[in-house]
């Protein structure tokens, strides 16, 4: 009975923030075997606060509209900080496995379709449309389940939450143990006309500023992209719909942009089809049309 009270409250997606901060912290205490990780003791600081929000969770959701909302979206907004790690975890590691990846690429395409791709095909056209579908990464991962909890769906917008909680947990994890920096850091940049469009110089701006090293392997930006998209197909056709376009160039502007080999697209889509399989188990409740009046109790 007692642990029965202990767990009333957490969530799916509670249990597996807790989970992979459990691992992370892992992988930082694991670093001590070497030299250790410049910094370690912000890295658990900040695990220690994540699983303060994590216990605090279920109490915000009783607190009213905003600790409702704040108590479910918590893991989608720690997303920068999360993945900003990964770059510190990874890059104390100091192996990588692209050379590894590279043969795979090679086995699987025949070639390493990252490095020519932008060079044999360098389309004005073509570079500024994928590279804008990558620039949507974000507005993908928050669309569905913004859309979904707007409209008073909130089961729906919880599931999909979870979904894309898990996928990112699931590629993480393989960042930490497994770290690949991918074809921007393994490769000399292409400079041609696809590259001068105004959405791939801000795509690099950014990655300069934001990129996490060792975390090609698989795309998280695939994977997640595709399992938001597809939960919104499931949940809110229209808005995934809407969706799919973005979610197919971005699949295509990740390895045409260099920013991942084809086999780290390929490993991101199998992450996704099996998470969306295991969703399909998954139900969530439909209180009302999602064509009525969107609800005021954000």
């Amino acid at each position: 009975m007692a642990l029965k009270t202990l767990w009333r409250g957490y969530t799916a997606v509670d249990i597996a923030t807790g989970a992979y901060v459990a691992i992370a912290t892992g992988a930082v205490l694991y670093a001590f075997r070497g030299d250790g990780i410049p910094g370690w003791p912000w890295l658990l600081s900040a695990h220690a606060l994540i699983l303060a929000l994590v216990l605090l969770a279920p109490r915000a959701r009783r607190a009213g509209p905003l600790g409702r909302f704040l108590g479910d979206w918590y893991p989608m907004l720690l997303l920068p900080a999360l993945y900003g790690e990964i770059g510190v975890l990874t890059l104390s590691a100091g192996f990588q496995n692209d050379l590894l990846i590279q043969r795979f690429e090679t086995w699987v395409f025949g070639s390493q379709i990252s490095y020519r791709w932008i060079r044999e095909s360098p389309d004005l056209l073509l570079s500024w449309v994928l590279h804008a579908c990558y620039l949507a990464y974000y507005p993908i991962l928050f669309a569905a389940p913004f859309a979904l909890w707007m409209a008073g769906r909130r089961d729906a917008s919880r599931h999909t939450i979870f979904a894309v909680m898990a996928t990112f947990y699931l590629c993480y994890v393989v960042f930490l143990f497994f770290p690949v920096a991918g074809p921007r850091y393994a490769f000399d940049g292409a400079q041609n006309l696809a590259t001068d469009v105004w959405p791939a110089r801000f795509a690099a701006w950014l990655l300069d500023r934001g990129d996490s090293w060792g975390a090609a392997f698989p795309s998280s930006h695939v994977a997640a992209s595709v399992v938001a998209t597809g939960m919104a197909l499931r949940y809110w056709r229209a808005v995934g719909l809407v969706l799919l376009p973005f979610t197919a160039g971005l699949i295509l502007a990740v390895v045409y942009g260099q920013f991942h080999y084809a086999v780290d697209a390929l490993a991101g889509l199998i992450v996704a089809a099996v998470m969306l399989g295991i969703m399909q188990t998954a139900e969530a409740t439909e209180p009302q049309p999602v064509a009525r009046r969107l609800v005021s109790d954000v």
